[in-house]
């Protein structure tokens, strides 16, 4: 499809001149997402967006409906910034402006000093050029170096050299990411990383809708939609938003991680590469649900900072390292099949510990140790859900009589699956997990390790970090200490005291 070339062309259009005259950013939206509310019948916003359809969507839809600036405030990996970027499919799929324009002007209402000559100078005849919806949207990382000059813009000494321009002129501006943004979305995520004094910086943009250039007696009436992104506990931790600013945005929006289990697995299957381009992969449920059970233990858990948060990120990353651990052993051991087992999620823990900010108890016991726990955690939570009331003492019987099993995460399904038929009573409890013997050795190696995992989790069978399971080992009776001893631990502090004073 030609779009028109020219100011005339673009006269005699279908590009209504009264609508692009008028309409501003805002208003484009606004009605936009109205055409969307009343096509979708689910109510429908922002595809790929899990989770948040009767909380954080519908305060969205009122902030754009109000046509208000608004900020997403959340914890990481709450999809803000994906959020912010999904706003670019609620703009035109293409927006006329005077070719060359660094400002992407109007070409009915030109704002700069060069597109206002050049229309009057060509007229009919003024190059037109296309915006699509990606090209309107501007992402800004706040940093502590960031300028005035950064966002609104400054004097260009080599503009003015090379044109042989005063200082003076317009001509000598260097436009900064603000009027680049002109007539689109200018977003500014971990906001309170941006300095005080840089923030007055968008005073003007948000309530009067113009910026002033450093040097220059010029208002620029810019027409831009401003959102933001920021982490709540980044105004005390690094920074924050000065209130006058807090007072000019109209919408302050809270987002939150995934409220079921169910949610966040739908997220990780959306996000993770699971689909590789080698063997074929399948993934049980039982799997996904142990995934995603340890992010949402990992944020419970005493052990790890709430106020920095669980990202979602973590479970995608632990879902795609547990995909590759299984695609390694499929590979080495030419199995066609790709099925991961429950050793494969503890092979994953470097995509775990890394995303975890440690309490000063987490700290003291250890990255490894505390994602360990969460494994097994997350593990006994999802035995519960397919195998609560289900008779296994003909399994932990065979364990308590002197069997044993070694079950390394390398070793292949055929020999693996050969031990463990070994097992009495074992391969007749895979049933909740939709598994049988007409499965592959793969899905049956699989199901029966979760099994005894689960076992292990709520300990009735033990197993060593060389993957032996075993009969469960009892603790040994608590022995009465003597008296002496006690004594000597009552007096130890106060020894201690004596020996700093002296």
């Amino acid at each position: 499809m030609s779009f028109p070339a020219t100011l005339g062309e673009l006269r005699r259009s279908n590009f209504s001149e009264a609508c692009l005259r008028t309409r501003r950013v805002k208003d484009e939206l606004r009605e936009n997402l109205i055409a969307r509310l009343g096509r979708t019948e689910d109510g429908s916003v922002f595809p790929g967006i899990v989770g948040y359809e009767d909380t954080v969507v519908p305060q969205i839809v009122n902030a754009i409906l109000s046509r208000h600036n608004f900020i997403l405030l959340g914890l990481r990996g709450q999809a803000k910034s994906r959020i912010l970027r999904a706003l670019t499919t609620l703009l035109d799929a293409q927006l006329p402006y005077i070719a060359g324009c660094e400002i992407r002007d109007n070409p009915y209402a030109p704002i700069c000093r060069r597109c206002r000559e050049e229309v009057a100078r060509l007229g009919e005849q003024t190059p037109i050029a296309y915006l699509t919806p990606d090209e309107r949207y501007v992402e800004k990382l706040a940093t502590p170096d960031v300028t005035i000059a950064d966002l609104i813009g400054d004097i260009d000494p080599i503009k003015a050299a090379r044109g042989g321009h005063e200082l003076s002129s317009d001509y000598t501006v260097h436009y900064g990411l603000l009027p680049r943004a002109n007539r689109g979305i200018f977003a500014v995520n971990e906001l309170p990383d941006l300095a005080g004094k840089i923030q007055v910086g968008l005073f003007n943009i948000m309530q009067e809708g113009d910026v002033q250039i450093k040097g220059y007696p010029i208002r620029l009436p810019l027409d831009l939609a401003i959102v933001f992104s920021a982490n709540p506990e980044d105004y005390t931790a690094r920074g924050k938003i000065i209130t006058p600013l807090k007072d000019r945005i109209g919408s302050e929006i809270r987002t939150h991680y995934p409220a079921t289990v169910e949610e966040g697995i739908a997220i990780t299957a959306q996000e993770a590469w699971v689909r590789r381009n080698g063997h074929p992969a399948t993934v049980p449920g039982y799997i996904g649900e142990v995934v995603e059970r340890v992010a949402f233990a990992a944020r419970e858990d005493k052990k790890i900072d709430k106020r920095s948060g669980v990202s979602q990120r973590l479970p995608i990353s632990a879902m795609e390292n547990v995909i590759s651990n299984a695609e390694r052993r499929a590979i080495r051991n030419q199995e066609k099949l790709v099925v991961p087992r429950i050793s494969d999620v503890y092979a994953a823990l470097p995509a775990i510990t890394g995303k975890l900010e440690l309490e000063y108890e987490g700290e003291m016991k250890g990255a490894d140790f505390v994602g360990r726990e969460l494994i097994r955690s997350a593990i006994a939570k999802t035995y519960d859900q397919y195998f609560t009331g289900a008779n296994l003492n003909q399994v932990v019987q065979w364990f308590d009589l002197g069997g044993e099993i070694q079950l390394s995460d390398s070793v292949p399904a055929s020999e693996a699956l050969a031990k463990l038929k070994a097992i009495q009573g074992l391969i007749g409890k895979l049933g909740p997990l939709k598994v049988s013997d007409d499965h592959s050795p793969e899905e049956q190696v699989s199901a029966a390790e979760f099994i005894l995992e689960g076992l292990h989790a709520h300990k009735r069978i033990g197993r060593n970090e060389e993957r032996l399971f075993k009969a469960g080992e009892k603790k040994p009776e608590r022995q009465e200490r003597p008296e002496r001893e006690k004594d000597f631990e009552r007096e130890e502090p106060f020894r201690q005291k004596r020996r700093q004073f002296n």
